[in-house]
């Protein structure tokens, strides 16, 4: 399976097996750090909103375009809230990986993933999200993953090369 999530409006050809989630159309509360989703009601998420019908999209997609404006050198508070709440795809068992502790995932599929960052103003706030991204792949189960970085009016023509890319 591959997804688009984006934090803005996109238009992308659609495919089989292909889902685009549009979060700036979605109800995404931050994370509130009950841990909930470990201990009451293990893999689901108590707050009832559309987190739940987008994180088992995450785990179970192979290949991920995340398209993002960089905000401090983050992701913006759509994608920062989402993916914060796809805390349920692990479990609160913690194992060693890669030289770090980290937790099990819950039936999540290695992605190869593509982030298409926008909106950065300066080469240090770049490299501060590079390395965030660096920090995420191993939790976020990244396989393989690439950073491009585009202007604002370009975020769609970026999109688009990408996504045809995946049909070669």
């Amino acid at each position: 399976m591959e997804l688009i999530l984006s934090d803005r409006p996109l238009f992308l050809p659609a495919a089989p097996e292909r889902e685009y989630i549009d979060l700036s159309q979605k109800k995404v509360a931050p994370c509130v750090g009950c841990f909930g989703c470990w201990v009451k009601t293990p893999g689901r998420c108590v707050i009832r909103d559309d987190a739940p019908q987008i994180y088992p999209l995450i785990a179970r997609s192979r290949r991920v375009l995340y398209v993002s404006r960089v905000v401090f050198g983050s992701w913006a508070p759509p994608m920062k809230a989402m993916l914060e709440r796809s805390l349920p795809i692990q479990q609160a068992f913690l194992r060693p990986y890669m030289g770090e502790t980290h937790h099990v995932q819950r039936l999540v599929e290695e992605k190869d993933a593509v982030i298409l960052a926008y909106g950065p103003e300066s080469q240090e706030e770049k490299d501060l999200f590079r390395r965030l991204v660096e920090r995420n792949r191993r939790n976020m189960s990244f396989k393989s993953y690439q950073v491009i970085f585009c202007r604002e009016e370009e975020v769609q023509d970026a999109a688009e090369k990408e996504v045809l890319s995946w049909n070669k």
